[in-house]
């Protein structure tokens, strides 16, 4: 039974040169038709996946932050009749860090939004700039300062390792970060994926990725203020005051069962893996026609499941029970990860077991990939 709820507005209201939604991008939306569609397929999923109330609801996608705040509190309302909601139900929202969209931040928290993601990603304009965004630094400051005076719990995001920064820079940046107080903080290294932007500017040598010592480096220098800081690391890359940890992507993390609603959205849940149509005019259809914007859903082996769990599991600070998940996929511990390996890089400090928990140290962490690589058996990874 799925404990929390993915809702995907697809749209964006201005191009990005990053974005995966340009195609999306509209100056008018008919919020009715999509509130018909949304709720059409939340319900179709609270008959598979009911009868617990929900723990989180988290909105995410294009732009959803100027989803319009009744329709966000009409949704929330169809949710809560449909599964109920759980004492303290966290319910986020994903927002850029944009005045338009801070206009709306007290209707939204009136709607019954309590937690914001704000997309800072610099306190530069510079970098602000070849990262693509459309906020500048002051903007973006006064959106969060709009944010915690609306919401009761706020996160912003920062990506660093950037090209050419040094750890005196991202040492001043973070500080400040640190200074205004929000209980979360997302902190990603700059990733140079293929077939991206990013990965033509630096073919074309318009600029130079840093280099891996300096990114290791970097990540060290992170945990060490944001655990002085009191917002120690509880996943590779988030960092959270005790009890302010993001529960809906924990539950991503822990393997809970989610379901994923709207264009795009995925999923999972009973074992099955839950992919609805991308494309909106794709997704309406199949409303239309089945009732629900499913593309495509996949039943899971249990060796499938277990191998996804152990690279979720294994981001977490906390790791993972070996016991507790050969009992929930009837598998051996040994099938879950290879003992040897778990031995050798424990000896070399870079991962830990107390009892049948099992998990990467603060070292291991800027290895995860590798690590990764060697514990969870590539029949698990492959099933």
């Amino acid at each position: 039974m799925a404990r929390a709820l993915y809702i995907h507005w697809p749209f964006c209201l201005a191009k990005c040169p990053y974005c995966d939604f340009n195609s999306h991008v509209r100056e008018r939306v008919d919020h009715g038709l999509w509130e018909r569609g949304l709720c059409a397929d939340m319900a179709r999923e609270a008959e598979t996946a009911g009868g617990e109330a929900l723990t989180s609801i988290f909105f995410g996608g294009g732009t959803p932050s100027l989803m319009p705040p009744a329709l966000v509190e009409r949704l929330l309302a169809e949710a809560q009749r449909l599964w109920g909601f759980a004492p303290g139900i966290e319910i986020t929202l994903e927002a850029n860090p944009s005045s338009v969209e801070a206009a709306r931040f007290a209707a939204l928290a009136a709607a019954g939004v309590n937690r914001v993601s704000l997309g800072m990603q610099a306190l530069d304009d510079d970098v602000l700039r070849f990262l693509g965004r459309l906020h500048g630094v002051k903007e973006g400051l006064a959106a969060l300062d709009v944010a915690q005076r609306h919401f009761g719990r706020v996160s912003f995001d920062l990506i660093y390792t950037r090209p050419g920064q040094t750890p005196g820079q991202w040492a001043a940046e973070l500080s400040r970060a640190l200074s205004f107080g929000t209980g979360h903080l997302s902190l990603y290294q700059l990733t140079i994926e293929p077939g991206t932007r990013f990965a033509t500017l630096a073919r074309e040598h318009a600029f130079t990725p840093l280099d891996d010592d300096t990114a290791a480096d970097l990540f060290d220098l992170t945990r060490q203020m944001t655990g002085a800081a009191g917002l120690p690391a509880y996943e590779i890359s988030n960092h959270a005051r005790p009890g302010e940890e993001s529960r809906h992507n924990l539950a991503y993390w822990r393997y809970r069962d989610y379901c994923g609603i709207g264009p795009g959205a995925h999923g999972r849940r009973g074992g099955l893996a839950t992919v609805r149509h991308r494309k909106p005019e794709n997704w309406l259809a199949a409303i239309a026609r089945q009732g629900d914007g499913i593309a495509e859903a996949r039943a899971l082996a249990a060796a499938e499941q277990a191998g996804e769990a152990m690279l979720m599991g294994l981001r977490l600070a906390e790791g993972v029970d070996l016991a507790a998940m050969g009992a929930r996929f009837g598998l051996a511990s040994a099938t879950l990860c290879d003992p040897a390996k778990l031995a050798f890089y424990c000896r070399q400090g870079l991962t830990w077991q107390q009892g049948s928990r099992i998990g990467v140290t603060p070292a291991g962490m800027v290895l995860l990939d590798a690590l990764l690589g060697e514990l969870v058996p590539a029949a698990l990874v492959t099933a």
